[in-house]
């Protein structure tokens, strides 16, 4: 397992778990600010990606190597490994639910949990229905999380005609808060109609794939907070190992056994401290609707703020690091661990 390390080992751990398609160099911007607050800070390639080996790339390889529980253990394992007795996990896009799955079922190593881009409203207590893709069909959509989990779905990504590089770079676009089409709101229920309404890059048109449905949106250029140098290294890594380590993920979160594993899990609760932060422009905030009120009402008992942070979208700790930090150091305090000791 490749991870990025700041501060002082013995000191209060917090760990960082990156989403897709993201690296532990997405924590760049914060893990200094914590290592000078006194925090040891680890950031890990998760399994996957970058530089982390061990896992499977075949499409047709160990998929239950990717379900959200052995992530966890993954967690687990690097803790145990570097002699840290406990930590502070912390989780953005698909690493919030391993963080909050983390905490959930290990709270005697994860003393509290920041979840941030991706709400968690608690285990599954069911499978889901199929119908709402025949629906989203009917309507010339499709969900980009099943569409994720199809065979095509690297190579469409890992071979299209723009290149790896300027495919993440309008990726990363359209999820900022760069991109003027987002400006999120709650949606009603689990239906078609109402999916429909979200952005393409989530309910996909039927006929295209991730890089056509982005291509367009191409901005002419570098984003302030994602350089070319910093972009450069998520291309290097992605046209190195492809995408299909992260996106077998995807597919233990849409395959039916490995929700009914969640499913035993479905009466637990969150109960360690906890936070959720997310940018202002973020759409993943309601792209399930119901998951951002059922989480502060119910899977999470000690929730201690909710932040939703102008002036960014989906990658919110590299889009606002700042404020990202600030949050993170409040919330770490006194009452969350002394980091003197």
């Amino acid at each position: 397992m490749h991870v990025l390390e700041a501060g002082t080992p013995g000191r209060p751990c917090v760990l960082l778990l990156h989403g897709f398609p993201e690296l532990a160099h997405s924590w760049r911007k914060v893990m200094p600010a914590l290592a000078a607050e006194g925090f040891h800070v680890l950031a890990p390639d998760q399994r996957g990606y970058g530089r982390t080996t061990g896992w499977d790339e075949r499409y047709d390889g160990d998929l239950g190597a990717f379900r959200i529980l052995n992530i966890v253990e993954d967690a687990v394992a690097l803790l145990a490994r570097l002699q840290v007795p406990q930590a502070h996990v912390v989780g953005h896009d698909f690493g919030s639910p391993v963080a909050a799955y983390a905490a959930l079922t290990r709270p005697d190593l994860f003393r509290s949990a920041v979840l941030m881009s991706a709400p968690f409203g608690g285990p599954p207590a069911s499978l889901p229905s199929r119908d709402i893709h025949d629906e989203l069909a009917k309507l010339g959509r499709k969900h980009y999380q099943w569409y994720y989990s199809t065979r095509e779905a690297d190579a469409d990504m890992r071979h299209c005609p723009q290149g790896v590089g300027a495919f993440l770079r309008a990726y990363y676009h359209c999820k900022s808060a760069d991109w003027e089409g987002n400006r999120p709101y709650p949606l009603k229920s689990w239906c078609a109609a109402e999916l429909a309404k979200l952005p393409t890059y989530y309910v996909m048109e039927l006929g295209k794939n991730m890089a056509e449905t982005v291509a367009p949106e191409m901005p002419r250029h570098a984003a302030a907070w994602l350089t070319d140098e910093e972009l450069a290294v998520y291309m290097e890594a992605f046209r190195r190992t492809g995408f299909q380590g992260g996106l077998q993920w995807y597919r233990c979160g849409t395959g039916p056994e490995f929700i009914a594993e969640l499913m035993k899990l479905s009466r637990r609760t969150l109960d360690v401290p906890s936070m959720f932060i997310a940018g202002a422009s973020d759409w993943g905030v309601y792209q399930k609707p119901g998951d951002f009120e059922r989480m502060q009402s119910q899977a999470c008992t000690d929730m201690r703020g909710c932040h939703l942070v102008k002036g960014a979208g989906h990658w919110v700790q590299q889009e606002q690091p700042a404020q990202v930090t600030r949050l993170l150091l409040a919330f770490l305090g006194p009452e969350m661990g002394d980091r003197k000791r």
